[in-house]
């Protein structure tokens, strides 16, 4: 059976320590560019998006207008105020 010396759990604990701040290291640098590609990215989807709503709207304005009764329902009457 391996006995645990304190040596080993030093060295353990400094490779932990070491690429826990690598780590942290690296993060700082790549999440902002990698942040700013995500933000570009919807961007471009949002402005695509908006380009084909509208086409779509720009093509079926004028068809999609709705056309008015010419079926008399009733007698309309305007009516005036008025003072004393």
């Amino acid at each position: 059976m391996q006995e645990a010396s304190l040596q080993g759990l030093l060295k353990t604990l400094f490779y932990i320590i070491l690429f826990y701040y690598l780590f942290r290291f690296i993060a700082r640098l790549l999440l902002p560019i990698l942040a700013q590609k995500v933000v570009e990215k919807a961007n471009q989807q949002m402005e695509d998006k908006f380009r084909q709503h509208q086409q779509n709207q720009s093509t079926t304005a004028p068809e999609s207008a709705p056309k008015k009764s010419e079926k008399q329902v009733g007698e309309y009457i305007d009516f005036e105020e008025v003072k004393d």
